[in-house]
C-alpha cells in the first residue's frame, strides 16, 4: 500500500495555513468615551467639594506653618537685632546637641513623660475606672465630680493651685506639721517631682473616662466565668481585662504622651523651670530661647527635635496597636 508524498512546506503553504486572529485589547474592543472621563473628574470633585473649607483651613493654619517652622529651624533668625536671616544649614541642631542645658531639658522632658503620663495618669486613671466600676452610684458621683473639676480647670489656675499646695509655707508641709513629720521647700528640693504630681491630679481625668468606657464594652459573662472558674481578682485584670481594653490603652498613652510633652504653662505657673534648670522641660527651654535670648532659629529647631520626640512615641504607640488580641 503506497501513501501519497508528503509535501513540503513552503512560504505558500505557510500562508494558507491561517492561524489564530490576534486578540484586540480591552481598549481597542472597547474605546473610552472622552465623556466618561469627566462624569469621574465630576464625581471626585463633588465628593472633595464638602471637604474643601476643612482642607483650605489645615492648609492655611497648619501645613504652611509646620514647613514656614522647618525652613526658619535652618536659618539664623533672630526676634530683635536684626536686619535679614541667612541660611546656616544643620547648624543650630549641631548647636542644641553640644548644649549641655538642651541635653538635659531632653532628660527633665523624658522624665516629666513618663512619670506623670505613662505611670502616674495611666496608672490612677485605670485604678480609678476599676473601683468606679464596682462603688455604689453616690461614690461614683463624687468621685467623677472631683476628678473631672481637677481637668477642666484651666492651666494656669491648676498651676496656682498646686503652686500654693507645695510652697514652702503651703498646705502639703501644714499637714506634714501636724502630724509631727519633716516638710520642706517642695518646689526647691524636688521641683520635677511637684510639676509631675500636678500633672497627673490634672489630667487623670482623661484617663480614667477612656477606661470607664472600655471597661464596661467588656462582656459581663467572660468576667463571671473567670469567677466561677477561681480566678482572683489579679489574675482576672492580667488575663482578661488588661488584653480586652489593649487597644485604649494604646489610645490613650498616646494621646496622653503627646499632651504631655506639650505642657508649659502648669510649669511655667509652679517653677518656671527652676531653680536653676531643674525642672525646664524642652517647651520652657524653647521659650528661653526664642523670647528672652531672641533666637528663633535655634528655639524652632529645638522645636522640630520635640516634634520628632513626638512622632517616634506615636509611631511605637501604632505598631503596638497594629496587632489585634
Amino acid at each position: 500500500m503506497t501513501t501519497a508524498p508528503r509535501q513540503a512546506a513552503g512560504p505558500d503553504a505557510t500562508k494558507s495555513a491561517p492561524g489564530p486572529a490576534p486578540q484586540q485589547s480591552a481598549h481597542q474592543q472597547h474605546p473610552r468615551h472622552p465623556g466618561n472621563d469627566h462624569r469621574t473628574l465630576r464625581r471626585v470633585l463633588t465628593h472633595l467639594l464638602p471637604l474643601s473649607p476643612a482642607l483650605t483651613l489645615l492648609l492655611l493654619f497648619l501645613a504652611v506653618p509646620i514647613g514656614y517652622c522647618a525652613y526658619i529651624a535652618f536659618t539664623d533668625l533672630q526676634l530683635t537685632g536684626q536686619a535679614h536671616s541667612s541660611f546656616v544649614g544643620f547648624a543650630n541642631f549641631r548647636t542644641a546637641f553640644k548644649d549641655s542645658e538642651f541635653l538635659n531639658a531632653v532628660w527633665l522632658t523624658l522624665v516629666f513623660t513618663v512619670l506623670s503620663s505613662l505611670i502616674g495618669q495611666n496608672t490612677l486613671g485605670l485604678a480609678l475606672a476599676t473601683l468606679m466600676q464596682r462603688a455604689s452610684k453616690p461614690v461614683r458621683t463624687l468621685t467623677g465630680a472631683i476628678v473631672i473639676t481637677a481637668w477642666v480647670l484651666p492651666e494656669v489656675v491648676a498651676g496656682f493651685l498646686l503652686y500654693a499646695f507645695f510652697r514652702r509655707e503651703g498646705t502639703l508641709n501644714a499637714i506634714l506639721d501636724w502630724l509631727h513629720l519633716p516638710s520642706q521647700n517642695w518646689l526647691f528640693t524636688l521641683p520635677i517631682l511637684a510639676v509631675s504630681f500636678a500633672n497627673v491630679w490634672r489630667g487623670t481625668a482623661f484617663s480614667m473616662l477612656v477606661y470607664s468606657a472600655a471597661l464596661n464594652e467588656i462582656p459581663q459573662e467572660i468576667t463571671e466565668a473567670a469567677e466561677v472558674d477561681g480566678a482572683g481578682g489579679w489574675r482576672r485584670m492580667w488575663h482578661i481585662t488588661l488584653p480586652m481594653i489593649r487597644r485604649s490603652i494604646g489610645t490613650n498613652l498616646m494621646l496622653n504622651t503627646l499632651q504631655t510633652l506639650s505642657v508649659f504653662g502648669l510649669i511655667w505657673v509652679m517653677t518656671r523651670g527652676g531653680p536653676g534648670n531643674k525642672s525646664q522641660t524642652l517647651p520652657l527651654y524653647m521659650y528661653e530661647q526664642a523670647f528672652q535670648n531672641s533666637m528663633i532659629g535655634y528655639a524652632t529647631a529645638v522645636a522640630l527635635l520635640l516634634l520628632l520626640v513626638g512622632s517616634v512615641f506615636s509611631v511605637i504607640y501604632m505598631r503596638l496597636l497594629r496587632t489585634e488580641v
